[in-house]
């Protein structure tokens, strides 16, 4: 019982940390066109972080609970190994301020441990497949609708004085800001619950069909709110700025396309990473002002930490696996 209190405590550090680095996500956009200071707009995220589950099911738990790796696989030492895998990950990226994806670093690590534990034949080829496929979809989703919605909306307030539509879309970023962080909130923090649950079972604390209880839901939420509480400044400033200058309208087309993609993700049941998503559309309201808008160095620079997460952080989870078992 001592052992499983203590993985549900590591699993919950892990959502916390998710929410800490991924605090950037939601907010470097409102940040960035100076709409909200960086204190107000990680309460703003928190508060839409934590009620994201009043909004959307747990189609995205049970993916990470049954669909990338057998079952039956589950166990202290596979869960160990996937959280300090992923954890590991993350503290590297945050050192160096490098917008990685926890999410993927939370999949990567649990195949590794699983295969540790089990060989390949372990691996649910079809949801981890799905989730791969995402990482290469859901940017390019955010990036294309970030592309249209600027189209659309430039056109739509050609006829309007600048310093009015800047006034406009300075209150509607307070919606699409909150969008997005019910997006990352109902995504991201289903991923521990779905790790959770997957080890409560696995404890036969749970029996029958794979559900997820209430306080599992509650205290994923919350850790993850609290994450965004204390978010990190240094992404925070690589989403929002390095990348591509931002003004308030392009700010609400970032951020309303970066929504639309992890609402759809998420109905689906699709871990996807929220840092790809929003990178991909702030790259499309970029690219929709000129292709030199881009600073493609740092974006270039982020594509290749999206490309060694889950690697890295499945090698981390196969060593913390054994760690694990030597000493157990």
């Amino acid at each position: 019982m001592l052992l499983l209190v203590g993985l549900i405590a590591v699993a919950l550090v892990f959502d916390f940390m998710n929410g800490r680095n991924d605090a950037a996500n939601s907010i470097a956009t409102i940040v960035s066109t100076r709409v909200l200071s960086p204190r107000y707009a990680v309460a703003w995220a928190a508060f839409f972080n934590f009620i994201a589950f009043l909004i959307f099911g747990l189609h995205v738990a049970n993916t990470i609970g049954t669909g990338i790796v057998s079952a039956s696989t589950i166990n202290d030492q596979v869960i160990f190994g996937a959280l300090i895998g992923a954890i590991g990950w993350q503290i590297v990226t945050s050192y160096f301020g490098i917008p990685s994806s926890s999410s993927h670093a939370l999949i990567g690590g649990l195949v590794g441990a699983g295969v540790a534990h089990g060989g390949v034949g372990v691996i649910v080829w079809a949801g981890l497949g799905k989730t791969i496929s995402a990482i290469v979809i859901s940017p390019t989703i955010g990036l294309l609708l970030a592309l249209l919605l600027v189209l659309i909306v430039s056109w739509s307030f050609l006829r309007v004085a600048p310093a009015r539509a800047d006034g406009i879309f300075r209150r509607v970023q307070f919606v699409s800001a909150s969008l997005l962080s019910l997006g990352h909130g109902g995504n991201d923090a289903q991923k521990t619950m779905g790790i959770i649950t997957a080890l409560l079972f696995a404890h036969g604390a749970l029996t029958g069909a794979f559900h997820v209880p209430f306080w599992v839901v509650l205290s994923c939420n919350g850790a993850m709110a609290l994450g965004t509480l204390l978010g990190g400044w240094k992404i925070v400033r690589t989403m929002g700025s390095r990348i591509t200058r931002l003004t308030p309208m392009q700010g609400v087309c970032a951020e309303t396309a970066g929504a639309i993609t992890l609402f759809l993700a998420t109905y689906l049941g699709i871990p996807v990473s929220t840092t790809h998503t929003i990178t991909g559309a702030i790259v499309g309201v970029g690219a929709a002002r000129r292709a030199s808008a881009v600073r493609w160095n740092v974006a270039q620079r982020i594509v290749i930490a999206w490309v060694i997460t889950m690697p890295a952080a499945g090698i981390m989870g196969a060593l913390a696996y054994y760690a694990f078992a030597a000493f157990h």
